[in-house]
Order: structure tokens, then C-alpha cells, then sequence
């Protein structure tokens, strides 16, 4: 009932989502040799890829937060993390990753497209889509894209100096064995938000010189699939009993 806690159970139900949203489809597409998916379907792909992703970048967000009050100011955590707070800070995490997907869904969608309907990727995902709208028709997505960006950025920024202050406090903890407590329950998180950010970096910034249709799906396979995947695994490496099964 720890806010920590909280906050990877919803971690972990987002991480849940965004790979049954990708995974089955592509795979029972696999199976049966086909490519297709219905227009219903590859709009519930778009909503819920965006609804997630964006929902689990500022869920890391509020948990750098978390971990910022639990060692910088470790006297006013009980009422800064209260079980309310904790729940709105959740709600509003959920509710603004679901404004943000509605609004690009419901942009992306509206843009007519005049160079067929064959997305080169193994879901529905909004570059793949602009890539088959008319010339000037997408722009209006493009302004919304770079509007999220900045956000995500300014999300970016804050953990930054979130840990930037956590690391400046933990470096004058006296004991040794005081810091790596300290480093131990942030080390976990710091590694899942480097994951995530640096697979969407690459993925979205990469050179157009070295794209291509093989290396996007690799590249989208790297952070649609695998921060979901490894989340679970980072986090548990802090559970004794894991580790020891691991020596064993």
C-alpha cells in the first residue's frame, strides 16, 4: 500500500496494455500469412498506443516526484504521498494520457489519404499513417505532434532536475551503506525512464539517411515492445527471492 507500490501496479497495468494492444495482432497476422486489419481496429491501435505510451511517460514523471520527496525531503513524505494524493496524481495521470490520444486519433483519422492503405509497420502508427495523407493535409498533426513533444519534454526536464536534486543529497548521506540504500530505490526507475526515452529517441529522431521499411519495424519493436517487457524484470531484480532463484 506503499505510493511506490501504487504507482508500479499502474505501471505495470499500462506496460499490460501496450503490449496486448501490438503483439497479438501482429502475431495472429503472422500466423495466417495476411497483413490486414480492419479500420476499426487500426483505429483502436492508434487511441490505445497513444493512450498508454503517453500515460506511462507521465506516470515515470510522477514517480520521479515520488522519489524525489522520499529522499529529499523524507520528513513531509507521508503527507506529500498520501493515499489522496497519490490517487489524484494516478487519475490525472490516466485522464491526460486519454486527452491526449483522443485528440490525436480524432486529427489523424480526419486526414484523407491519397497513397493507399499500407502502413509499413507491424500496427497502426500515426508517422506510418501521415506517410499516406494528402500534401499540406497532415500539417494540423504535425502542429499537434510538436505541441505533445514539447510536453514530453517539459515531463523530460522535470526528471531531470528531479534526480539531479535527489543525486546532490544522496552524495552527502555520511554512510556508505545509507547512500547505496538510497541509490537502490531509485536506480530502478532511472533505469526503465532511460529505456523508454532513449528507444522513442531513436525511433523518432533517428537520421532519414539510414531509414528504411526493415529497420523502422526493428526500431518501433525496440520501444513499443521492449520497455514494456523489460519494466517488469527491472523492478523485480530489487526482490530478494528473485535474486536468489537467479543465483540458483
Amino acid at each position: 500500500h506503499t505510493p511506490m507500490y501504487f504507482f508500479l501496479l499502474n505501471l505495470s497495468l499500462l506496460d499490460l496494455g501496450s503490449i496486448s494492444v501490438t503483439v497479438p495482432k501482429s502475431m495472429a497476422n503472422s500466423l495466417w500469412d495476411t497483413r490486414a486489419i480492419s479500420y476499426s481496429g487500426c483505429t483502436a491501435q492508434v487511441f490505445l498506443v497513444v493512450f498508454l505510451f503517453s500515460a506511462e511517460y507521465f506516470l515515470l514523471t510522477v514517480m520521479a516526484y515520488d522519489r524525489y520527496v522520499a529522499i529529499c525531503k523524507p520528513l513531509h513524505y507521508d503527507t506529500l504521498m498520501g493515499s489522496r494524493a497519490c490517487v489524484k496524481m494516478a487519475a490525472a495521470v490516466w485522464a491526460s494520457g486519454f486527452f491526449n490520444a483522443l485528440l490525436h486519433t480524432a486529427n489523424t483519422l480526419s486526414i484523407p489519404l491519397c497513397q493507399g492503405n499500407t502502413v509499413d509497420q507491424f500496427f497502426c502508427e500515426i508517422p506510418q499513417i501521415l506517410k499516406l495523407s494528402c500534401s499540406d493535409s497532415y500539417l494540423s498533426e504535425v502542429g499537434l505532434l510538436v505541441v505533445t513533444a514539447c510536453l514530453f519534454f517539459g515531463c523530460f526536464i522535470f526528471i531531470v532536475l528531479s534526480y539531479v536534486q535527489i543525486f546532490t543529497v544522496v552524495l552527502r548521506i555520511p554512510s556508505e551503506q545509507g547512500r547505496h540504500k538510497a541509490f537502490s530505490t531509485c536506480l530502478p526507475h532511472l533505469a526503465v525512464v532511460s529505456l523508454f526515452v532513449s528507444t522513442d529517441l531513436f525511433a523518432y529522431l533517428k537520421p532519414p539517411s539510414i531509414s528504411s521499411p526493415a529497420l523502422d519495424v526493428v526500431v518501433t519493436v525496440l520501444y513499443a515492445v521492449v520497455p514494456p517487457t523489460l519494466n517488469p524484470l527491472i523492478y523485480s531484480m530489487r526482490n530478494k527471492e528473485l535474486k536468489e532463484a537467479l543465483k540458483k
